[in-house]
């Protein structure tokens, strides 16, 4: 009866001890997070040179990947798996899943170039995962 006294009183503790080390911790430093299918905020607006941070809030996979043929003259490229267009990403995407973000992975980039920058995940663009980036010359602050 001793060993089963001792557990019981134990057991409490052992979880609390424990409970740091089950799951990961998200990060709560981003711009855009990534529901179900959705990313929210849909729309966001910065100036010049953000540094702009999505980051996967669900347990679903999702892809960060620019609408090439929309982004403003000069502007680069970007997708999350950092591939160079649009089609290579897809591909990759096909082919092994490639660009993915899981739970709690991030992806960045940086907008040097005033315009509209459209983009979406590759396995929800057809329910409607799609946001923009709206880059402006004069400072600005992130707004739905």
């Amino acid at each position: 009866m001793e060993r089963r006294a001792f557990l019981r009183a134990a057991a409490p503790t052992v979880a609390v001890g424990l409970a740091g080390c089950i799951g990961g911790s998200t990060p709560t430093d981003y711009d855009v997070g990534m529901g179900a299918k959705e990313f929210r905020p849909e729309r966001l607006e910065v100036s010049v040179g953000t540094t702009v941070t999505w980051l996967n809030t669900n347990k679903q996979g999702h892809s960060v990947t620019a609408y090439e043929s929309g982004l403003p003259d000069g502007a680069d490229y970007f997708a999350s798996g950092g591939f160079d267009s649009e089609q290579e990403a897809r591909d990759a995407w096909g082919n092994s899943s490639g660009g993915t973000l899981f739970e709690g992975q991030q992806f960045e980039h940086t907008f040097e170039v005033p315009g509209e920058y459209p983009y979406f995940c590759i396995p929800h663009e057809t329910g409607g995962m799609v946001g923009t980036v709206v880059v402006t010359g004069e400072a600005a602050t992130p707004t739905e």
